[in-house]
């Protein structure tokens, strides 16, 4: 789809991969309307944006709460007049713990924000891009939806649930005005940890090791959108994920025993 002139909705627009994702929408010539929970950091978004700031609206509304997502559509389309696309970007991960030793607050936390925010999202939205004659609909999983990661299990959970509901909307919205596509980002230089709250002991190290592999937040953005722009069904981004994608499809054992045997350190 063309991207000059149209009006976006953006989740997890106030840090990471939304963030740039906003920057990259407003460079091309699009109006945006950035939406997370934190104030401060779609200060932080707008403070770059320069003249193209003048189509940004900022939104804080945190996307687990259906009664204020239920209310978003009216506010964007006082600011914007329209909506032609929404990215479903926000994310949170785990405490990088087993399952067995996290709290059900912990678990509800992940599926609220990962799933349930995605799910608020779309039904409140869908209806406003079903009445475009060109629109897109792009939701975020991840490559734990390939391969579950040990101490990661409830995210991977949620973000395989986004990956069927999304493909699930893609079947029912073929032959629409509405272009859907799925994301599965690998390793991405961002704060996901520090912003969801959740400690992962021994991961600096780790980081600091793969630090050369890891896609950086503006890539992951600008592989997003042209997937979007082209109409693609699935974006996978960087080496990791691609990798994961095609051993999980080819030896699924295989795949998560190479992932369980290379994670097992963090989990002490």
């Amino acid at each position: 789809m063309d991207i000059a002139g149209k009006v976006f909705v953006v989740t997890g627009g106030g840090n990471g991969i939304g963030r740039e994702v906003v920057l990259g929408l407003l460079a091309r010539g699009a109006r945006v309307a950035a939406v997370d929970l934190s104030t401060d950091g779609l200060a932080g978004t707008a403070a770059p944006a320069g003249a193209a700031g003048e189509r940004l609206s900022r939104h804080t509304v945190d996307i687990s709460e259906r009664t204020a997502v239920e209310a978003l559509p009216a506010a964007v389309i006082a600011a914007h007049g329209q909506v032609d696309g929404l990215l479903n970007v926000a994310g949170v991960i785990q405490r990088f713990v087993p399952f067995a030793d996290l709290e059900h607050r912990d678990i509800e936390k992940v599926m609220a924000v990962n799933f349930w925010g995605v799910v608020h999202m779309t039904r409140a939205f869908l209806t406003h891009l079903t009445d475009r004659r060109q629109a897109a609909l792009v939701n975020v999983s991840s490559m734990g939806a390939f391969v579950p990661v040990p101490g990661q299990s409830v995210y991977g959970a949620s973000k395989a649930a986004v990956m069927l509901l999304t493909e699930g909307l893609y079947a029912e919205l073929r032959g629409t005005s509405v272009a859907v596509t799925v994301v599965f980002p690998g390793g991405v230089a961002t704060h996901i940890a520090e912003n969801s709250g959740a400690s992962i002991p021994g991961m600096d190290e780790k980081a600091a090791e793969s630090a050369g592999s890891l896609t950086s937040p503006a890539d992951a953005a600008r592989q997003i959108i042209e997937g979007m722009e082209k109409g693609r069904f699935r974006v996978v981004i960087g080496r990791d994920a691609r990798a994961l994608d095609l051993l999980s499809r080819l030896s699924p054992r295989r795949a998560t025993d190479l992932v369980a045997k290379k994670m097992a350190s963090l989990l002490g």
